[in-house]
């Protein structure tokens, strides 16, 4: 059986330590926990990136980069940002993508992920505006999680 790609972006990696008061907050939490878990018992890989490294690097409150930190670390494999990386970047940023968004996109491509997961609404809009120039599909993941599991 051929193991699903998936690419988690800072905004899903934080988001088991945002306020969980939310329901929408509560419900994306659960979701990014069961593909990180699913990722250590199934045929799920994780593709981790340099670009998450650096996103991360920014953070200031060292606490929660400490635990988003861990959670980034849980990837099967890895995509370090390199010239194809920065110039597929550069051309999904002249769409309006923000660099990191951007990054991300061109991270995920690179590692030949099945899916780019975020729970950053801005990101989604546009990758579904773009969705025909995106070498990668973009999901929320308590809708992406709902539909595999399925």
């Amino acid at each position: 059986m051929k193991r699903l790609r998936i690419y988690l972006d800072v905004c899903c990696l934080n988001r088991p330590f945002d306020n969980q008061t939310q329901d929408r907050i509560h419900l994306e939490s659960e979701a990014i926990l069961s593909v990180l878990n699913h990722s250590q018992n199934s045929n799920w890989d994780i593709v981790g990136s340099e670009a998450i490294d650096i996103e991360i690097d920014k953070m200031p409150d060292n606490e929660k980069k400490l635990k988003v930190n861990i959670l980034a670390s849980m990837h099967q494999s890895y995509i370090v940002v390199d010239r194809n990386v920065e110039t597929r970047a550069l051309e999904l940023s002249e769409l309006g993508f923000k660099t990191f968004d951007a990054l991300h996109i061109a991270c995920a491509e690179k590692g030949s992920a099945n899916i780019l997961l975020t729970t950053d609404d801005s990101l989604l809009s546009k990758a579904f505006k773009h969705g025909n120039m995106l070498r990668i599909k973009t999901r929320n993941p308590l809708e992406w999680v709902a539909e595999v599991i399925r």
